[in-house]
Parts: structure tokens; C-alpha cells; sequence
């Protein structure tokens, strides 16, 4: 099953729970108030409120760091682009003769990778195409050793392109794991527990209304679900709806530069 369509899931089953939650709590309330009337409320005010801070400082840090991941993974498309860019700026310090072939390794290279991000969200059919890029990588650096240190070569290549390259490969291996890079899961389980045990409190706090406030159980229901879907979304821009598709145009106008 598609990112997206799990996110809606455990949004909607959240939603769904909260609003479960918010009519226990009310019922409990209301059933404790014809039990003790005047004890009811007591001593609840500090709990109430200890526990929606802590929700909302969650929330808040959960939101923090999602959107920091965002835009990370935005830079280093950039980066990538940069690197890419530069280490085929420096062929010209290679033999004539050995820059057609490594050129041509290069929009081999540039088009696995652009390959790589329009695969997505299948990303069975991404790795296959991320394990290319990796081939083209040896490749390319192979064949940029041997030209480097050729007898009609620039003598600095080796320390100007050789650096370029191996930049050009560790940018890869940092975006793969930046797209690994997420909040434990015990964060979000947190998140969710806290997000019912909110409803659970805000429903007893309810419970002095013998008429059910549905505008205010949906809406707080449906602010929560929606924020929490949020964050889930971001943490995985290349899955979900939130997308950084558009700066994937950097390594796009690269290639089309490369032509």
C-alpha cells in the first residue's frame, strides 16, 4: 500500500479514536458528577493541564523536526545538483581524447538519478535504479583515474577532479540516508497516546453539559488528526502529498546543460 493511502489511514483511524475518546471521557464525567457533584472536579485542573502541555510540546517538536528534515532534503538536492555540476565542469582537465566517453558516463549517471526520484513513490523500482547510478559510479571513477593520470592530462586534475568526484558520490550515499533519517517510533506512538489521552480529558471536561458539543468534538478531533497527518507527511516528502518534487528541476536543467 502507497504512503499516502497508509497516512489517511492512521489519520482517519486516529480521528475516529479521538472523537471514541472524547465521548468515554464525557460519559465517565457525567456519570462521576451524579455520584459526587462537588468532587468531580477537583483536582483535575493541574492534570488536564500537565498532560496538553505535554501534548502540545510534542506536537511541537515533532512538527520542529519534520519540517527541518524538509528542508535539509531540499539542500541537498541542491547540493547534489552542485557537485554533479562541478565534477563535470573538471573533465576539461582530461586528455580530448578521454572526455567523450566520460561525458557520456555522465548523463548516464545524471539520468539514473533523475530516474531514481520519478520512480518514486515504488520504491522496489527506485533501489533498482539507485544500485545503476552506483554502477555508473564506479565507472565514471575508474575511468577518471586512469584520464587523470595520463601523460597528456593537466597536472592538477588529479587534485581537482578527483576531489569533485568522490564529493559527487558522497552526496549520494547522504541523501540516501537522509531519506532514512526519522523520529523513533516509540515518538509517534507517544503522539497517539497523548492524542487520545487529550480527547479522554477534554470529553470529561465536557461532561457539565448535558448536551454533546459536536462542533467542538469535531473540530478538536479534526485540528489534531490533521496536524498529526501533517507531520507524518513531511517526514516523507518523496512518498507522500507533501512533495520537493520542484527542486529536483536543479538536477534537471543540469542534465538538459550536459546535452
Amino acid at each position: 500500500m502507497q504512503h499516502a493511502a497508509v497516512v489517511l489511514l492512521i489519520t482517519v483511524g486516529l480521528f475516529g479514536g479521538m472523537l471514541l475518546f472524547l465521548e468515554i471521557g464525557r460519559r465517565v464525567g457525567i456519570r462521576r458528577r451524579r455520584e459526587d457533584a462537588e468532587a468531580a472536579g477537583e483536582g483535575v485542573g493541574a492534570l488536564d493541564s500537565a498532560v496538553f502541555a505535554l501534548f502540545g510540546l510534542l506536537l511541537a517538536f515533532t512538527f520542529s523536526g519534520a519540517s527541518a528534515r524538509f528542508d535539509a532534503r531540499r539542500e541537498l538536492t541542491v547540493e547534489e545538483a552542485n557537485d554533479i555540476g562541478t565534477a563535470y565542469l573538471r573533465l576539461d582537465l582530461l586528455p580530448p581524447a578521454a572526455q567523450p566517453a566520460l561525458r557520456e558516463s555522465f548523463r548516464r549517471y545524471m539520468d539514473a538519478r533523475l530516474e531514481i526520484y520519478r520512480k518514486l513513490p515504488d520504491v522496489a523500482a527506485a533501489k533498482r535504479e539507485l544500485a545503476r547510478a552506483i554502477a555508473f559510479q564506479n565507472d565514471i571513477w575508474r575511468q577518471a583515474v586512469a584520464a587523470s593520470t595520463a601523460k597528456d592530462a593537466v597536472p592538477s586534475a588529479p587534485i581537482l577532479l578527483l576531489p569533485a568526484l568522490n564529493a559527487m558520490i558522497d552526496i549520494t550515499t547522504t541523501q540516501v540516508m537522509a531519506t532514512q533519517m526519522h523520529p523513533p517510533l516509540v515518538v509517534f506512538v507517544m503522539l497517539f497516546g497523548l492524542a487520545l489521552a487529550a480527547s479522554l480529558l477534554a470529553g470529561y471536561g465536557m461532561s457539565g453539559s448535558a448536551v454533546r458539543r459536536w462542533f467542538h468534538m469535531l473540530g478538536f478531533a479534526f485540528v489534531m488528526a490533521v496536524a498529526i497527518y501533517v507531520i507524518l507527511d513531511i517526514e516523507y516528502p518523496r512518498l507522500g502529498l507533501i512533495r520537493i518534487d520542484a527542486f529536483d528541476q536543479a538536477l534537471t536543467d543540469l542534465r538538459a546543460s550536459m546535452n
